[in-house]
């Protein structure tokens, strides 16, 4: 998969164009190639992450690491999750991706969790490198015609 494809269409690509909301040309907006990497799976549903990556489903995770909870401007975070008062860190992460409901009850955040205790420490390591390695730590862009 090319890194021009984006999250609706790797999601849908039996969708015709006119039906992905938002998405006048789906080709017009670049995923970044770091969204493809297989330890980032479990989160590229909803998530880009690297130079360039948007806000999609849920906000990029480009320089998640120090990020308060739903601070992210222009994300529609559940009101759960904007007074969590978590700071992204690996011990912070580790536990809202083994389970996030019960970390923050009543976020919006669907995910049934990483139980493989290995994995769980790969994903969380390519979040702190491949977030880091994104360049200059701006903020990402809203998607294209889409709500972030």
């Amino acid at each position: 998969m090319g890194a021009g494809l984006t999250a609706l269409a790797l999601l849908r690509p039996d969708l015709p164009p006119s039906a992905r909301p938002g998405l006048a040309d789906p080709a017009a907006v670049d995923v970044p190639a770091a969204t493809f990497e297989p330890d980032f799976r479990p989160c590229a549903h909803c998530h880009q992450i690297g130079a360039g990556a948007r806000h999609t489903t849920g906000p990029s995770l480009t320089h998640v690491f120090g990020r308060a909870a739903g601070a992210v401007p222009g994300c529609p975070f559940s009101k759960a999750m904007r007074q969590s008062g978590l700071v992204w860190n690996a011990p912070t992460l580790a536990r809202l991706l083994k389970d996030p409901q019960s970390v923050v009850p009543g976020t919006r955040m669907v995910f049934g969790g990483i139980t493989d205790a290995a994995q769980l420490e790969r994903a969380i390591e390519f979040l702190r490198q491949a977030g880091a390695e994104a360049g200059n730590g701006r903020a990402a862009r809203p998607s294209a015609g889409r709500r972030p």
